[in-house]
């Protein structure tokens, strides 16, 4: 099958192609290898309108038929699952293996997120003069703004609850990897009612156009926190609803009765998974002092060992990062920490000539203060960080301005619950990271963002209470 064959939108229900060409990037070549079309606003104000026209149709569905028609969903993206991973490899750069994951991932949350229903409605009686009841509304039109990282999960993950809960939806996703949510988009075309699910794809200046648009009534994005600040400034003159989930400093700590020699390999890969560009990966690691150097040194070890290289080639485990921008920003990290006379432990190789590779690196006890501690570098880069009592990590961990995700690790596991009691994000894991289940909600605390993603909280938040009160005689 032609993975390159011609990319179109989705708006009201058919194929659209772009007034102009937007150029995608292969991040392990560096060179332009397919291009998706470029909304311009006029098409962006058509898909809009498309759904804003769909949506009292929509609404009106029963919950039950509306999730009939989603339950569809994920049985059309597994029958395509080697050709959207192999896509995928190729604008993202992540493994090709890493791909199907995040592909397998994106099914299982589509039937889990088909799964959620709203609770039974709320009565209150007042006496005999008065009955209220209190339902679940769906918002109107929601703008879905999905980051590079995970391309694919991300954006679809936000599509889902929003259309169960009645909603319509305009999906956009990155700019800098939109080819396979566009031919996800192109094998549910036909699934919806005209304009239920538009996909538009667009270069910079799209998703402020989206966010900022008087036809849109909620704005559910994922990205950085700087970004976040922008996407909530557009959407304030008309007061639209939001769901954010912003970036991270997510800390791991490791507790002096853990099990260094098992405990290696999942440390590395809660930090290094996806090159190190996940929202929730382990940026920080605390290690009491009792085991440091044996997980210090168990990780250069393991690292060692790890192939750096093309997402195609199958001998890889990391690729390379997304885009060239984060590519500069890392490299600045690792030369900063250099500059500031820090030890770096460990450093890796990476394969010559072109690609945005940045080698796996590991510092060596840097200070708190420290650009590589503080800053969320969302790339190959982790800073081990020794500590000597609970009371001093917990309040390490903590002064932190983030609050996404966190995890501990340790044999006891009463423990390691009292101390995940006492970390301030919005999740924590035990003993595993990465975990998220469309069951459970998400949610970062502070500056990682604002609402909430999956679970029956998820699936609310796309919706607005409204209460009915009927005074009697």
């Amino acid at each position: 099958m032609d993975l390159l064959r011609p990319f179109h939108m989705l708006i009201d229900g058919e194929p659209v192609s772009g007034d102009s060409p937007l150029p995608v990037v292969d991040p392990a070549t560096e060179q332009v290898f397919a291009h998706a079309p470029n909304c311009t606003r006029a098409q962006l104000d058509r898909s809009v309108a498309a759904a804003r026209r769909a949506f009292p149709g929509w609404r009106a569905l029963d919950i039950e038929r509306r999730r009939a028609l989603l339950e569809q969903f994920a049985p059309r993206v597994e029958a395509a699952r080697d050709e959207l991973a192999t896509l995928l490899t190729r604008e993202q750069g992540k493994p090709l293996a890493f791909a199907q994951r995040e592909l397998d991932s994106l099914t299982r949350f589509m039937r889990g997120q088909c799964r959620l229903t709203f609770p039974t409605e709320v009565v209150n009686e007042d006496g005999p003069q008065r009955r209220s009841v209190t339902r679940r509304v769906p918002i109107g039109v929601v703008a879905a703004l999905a980051p590079w990282n995970f391309p694919v999960l991300l954006a679809w993950w936000k599509v889902i609850p929003a259309l169960l809960a009645g909603n319509t939806v305009v999906l956009k996703p990155s700019p800098l990897t939109p080819l396979t949510v566009l031919r996800i988009a192109e094998r549910l075309a036909d699934v919806l009612p005209p304009g239920v699910l538009n996909v538009v794809s667009g270069g910079d200046d799209l998703g402020p156009w989206l966010s900022a648009h008087d036809g849109v009534d909620k704005v559910s994005f994922t990205g950085s926190t700087e970004t976040g600040r922008r996407v909530m400034a557009g959407a304030a003159a008309t007061l639209k609803r939001l769901t954010l989930e912003l970036g991270g400093n997510d800390a791991a700590i490791v507790l002096p009765d853990a099990d260094v020699e098992t405990l290696v390999p999942a440390l590395f890969w809660a930090a290094f998974t996806n090159s190190g560009q996940v929202c929730v990966a382990t940026k920080r690691l605390y290690v009491h002092r009792d085991c440091y150097d044996a997980v210090r040194d168990g990780l250069v070890a393991y690292a060692k060992r790890v192939v750096v290289g093309p997402g195609l080639d199958p001998l890889s485990q990391l690729g390379p990062i997304q885009n060239e921008r984060q590519y500069r920003r890392v490299l600045d990290l690792i030369d900063d920490t250099r500059r500031a006379g820090l030890t770096i432990c460990f450093q890796g190789e990476v394969p010559a000539g072109p690609g945005y590779f940045v080698p796996v690196t590991l510092v060596d006890n840097p200070p708190e203060d420290a650009r590589v501690v503080t800053e969320e570098a969302f790339g190959p880069v982790l800073p081990i960080l020794r500590y000597d009592t609970i009371d001093e990590v917990v309040a390490r961990v903590n002064a932190s301005p983030y609050g996404l995700a966190g995890s501990i690790w340790g044999r006891d596991e009463a423990q390691a619950m009292r101390v995940a009691e006492r970390i301030e994000s919005g999740t924590v894991w035990i003993n595993e990271t990465m975990y998220l289940s469309p069951d459970a909600p998400f949610a970062g605390h502070r500056q990682s963002g604002v609402g909430v993603e999956h679970g029956l909280e998820g699936l609310l938040a796309c919706t607005e209470p409204q209460t009915i009160t009927l005074k009697r005689g």
